[in-house]
């Protein structure tokens, strides 16, 4: 396989190593940016990804490394995400924009660029590593703990992510640093990028109330027995798990249920009421060369830097897969990835949908 490789550069200090990494490693680097629409006109002082200033740094660094950079519009296609992002609020789910940018579009598009300018590999700064299996290489979580990102690559397609390279993740986020200072790299203290890059001072109502004002209205919060015990000033503004913000005086904490769209209705209840231990998941994928057998005993991670669960999956006649935990957990939400795992391995990665009757 060629020695070229395409490092997807977003301006920050993790891509900005890896390319790094990959140069003293011998390869031929080229450094692309992919200007994603409304994300690369973000607030300049924010702490999102993909803004103007992102650009700016990701084609300083690839100067420093003597490497070609290019930078692509994408707006787009991005735009896709966005409208994903409107309507899982308004259905009354809990969506996960990064995860389903990386399934739809990163991957996808760097792959293509790759073919395109003659790189058998694509790079990227996520925290994680692909190592050896025995009919082909796996996923695995990335070494530093707090910064492992596996959970957001779940949904990309393991033919995509047998090409993929992710230098930065064997090593400690101090490593990657120190390693960005050694080659005099101008983003080496740069900030980390925390929200989501559409989304302004990281409210997300912003975004629905410029795409979907409906969802916004006002509308009565009400208990499990639907009785009216409040007034929302808007469905989608509420989560499920949500403690906080609700304005409803109650003996013990109250949390949002779910939201209803038709009804334009917040459910709340007790902490008990979200107690599961069992849901299903759509469009699933396997980090495997083939699908194993099931049903499987595994680990599931149902949030970002959310705690392992031993479960069992099994599979429905429909097509999705049942998820039995064997400890209940809180606030599972529909709209979120679940990511299995085998150890630190990687099985693979589906949707969350409410429990089947």
């Amino acid at each position: 396989m060629s020695k070229r490789v395409l490092v997807a550069m977003s301006g920050g200090v993790d891509s900005s190593a890896a390319a790094y990494l990959l140069q003293k490693q011998g390869y031929d680097v080229i450094g692309a940016f992919l200007r994603l629409g409304e994300g690369g006109h973000a607030a300049e002082k924010s702490k999102a990804c993909c803004t103007v200033e992102d650009a700016i740094d990701a084609r300083r660094v690839a100067d420093r490394l003597g490497i070609p950079f290019y930078s692509f519009n994408y707006a787009g296609n991005f735009k896709r995400i966005i409208d994903y992002f409107v309507d899982e609020y308004r259905d009354g789910r809990t969506p996960n924009p990064c995860a389903r940018c990386n399934q739809w579009i990163k991957f996808d598009t760097f792959h293509e660029l790759a073919r395109d300018l003659g790189a058998g590999h694509v790079a990227t700064g996520h925290y994680a590593r692909i190592v050896s299996g025995e009919s082909g290489p796996r996923l695995a979580r990335g070494l530093d703990a707090s910064k492992d990102q596996s959970y957001f690559l779940a949904s990309v397609p393991y033919r995509v992510l047998e090409e993929c390279l992710f230098p930065v993740g064997g090593l400690e986020k101090s490593e990657v640093r120190a390693l960005a200072a050694e080659a005099g790299l101008p983003v080496a203290q740069k900030g980390e990028s925390q929200e989501i890059c559409f989304v302004p001072n990281d409210d997300y109502r912003l975004v629905l109330r410029k795409h979907a004002p409906e969802v916004l209205a006002e509308g009565a919060i009400v208990d499990e027995e639907g009785r009216r015990v409040g007034t929302h000033d808007g469905y989608a503004g509420f989560t499920v798990g949500q403690r906080r913000g609700l304005g409803v005086a109650a003996g013990e904490p109250r949390y949002v249920i779910r939201t209803d769209r038709r009804s334009n209705e917040v459910v709340i209840g007790p902490r008990s009421s979200l107690e599961r231990d069992r849901f299903r998941v759509s469009e699933m994928n396997w980090l495997l060369p083939e699908p194993p057998p099931l049903p499987l005993e595994c680990t599931v991670q149902i949030r970002y830097r959310g705690e392992p669960s031993p479960c069992e999956v099994t599979a429905r006649p429909d097509g999705t897969l049942d998820v039995r935990l064997r400890d209940p957990r809180f606030a599972i939400a529909a709209g979120q990835v679940a990511a299995f795992y085998d150890g630190d391995v990687i099985i693979g990665g589906g949707w969350i949908e409410p429990p089947a009757p």
